[in-house]
């Protein structure tokens, strides 16, 4: 991916940095590092996560693959056509997207799931970055409110620029729109604060969207 909005080798956050070699000792064949973008450079669709979880893209290198979060995700992508697949499983096997690319607000696993405000605010340059490499008429999916807040920010908004809402959309002055979502976490399925149904009329506003020009 272009440098501009990733770098591997990035330790701007001390806690997380420390945190990534606590974890890359504990287990050594996991991925341990920030975690790329993934998807198609030219995408029109950009999915903006929270951060990496500890067992999915943590360990495999790819965002939301190998965890929970990335099942409803990927089967609405591919429902959608954006994938060749409904299941991203690992790093190498074979998935890959059109029109779509996913990144997360923070690029580094944070300790407990939950990054500090200073941690978000750090990694917003990259976010900011990646989103003035979209082409016009782009739609960007936030799941959950803390992806939908970093994506204001990383277009110097105030965060009350646009409430947090499911399915909610919010048109930015450059063309682009900003799709909010509940994150697809194991928490929010299993307690039906989302459901397969709603996560499917999230992707058919951005098909909506994204038809219009």
């Amino acid at each position: 991916m272009h440098e501009k909005y990733f770098d591997i080798t990035c330790q701007k956050c001390p806690r997380l940095a420390a945190f990534l070699c606590d974890v890359k000792e504990k287990n050594p064949t996991y991925h341990a590092k920030p975690v790329a973008p993934f998807g198609d450079e030219n995408a029109r669709l950009l999915i903006v996560g929270l951060a990496p979880g500890m067992h999915g893209a943590n360990a495999t290198g790819r965002p939301f693959t190998g965890d929970f979060a990335g099942i409803l995700l990927y089967k609405a992508l591919h429902e959608f056509g954006f994938s060749n697949c409904s299941e991203s499983t690992a790093f190498n096997d074979g998935l890959f997207l059109k029109n779509a690319r996913i990144t997360n607000a923070v690029k580094c696993l944070p300790p407990q799931n939950k990054p500090k405000s200073e941690e978000i605010n750090t990694c917003n340059s990259f976010l900011s970055a990646e989103l003035r490499t979209l082409p016009e008429n782009a739609v960007i999916l936030a799941l959950g409110s803390i992806a939908h807040q970093a994506v204001l920010k990383a277009y110097d908004l105030k965060v009350t620029s646009a409430k947090f809402a499911h399915n909610s959309y919010f048109e930015f002055e450059n063309k682009n729109s900003l799709v909010s979502s509940y994150h697809t976490s194991r928490y929010n399925i299993q307690t039906k604060r989302l459901t397969k149904s709603m996560f499917t009329d999230v992707f058919k506003t951005i098909a909506y969207l994204l038809a219009r020009s």
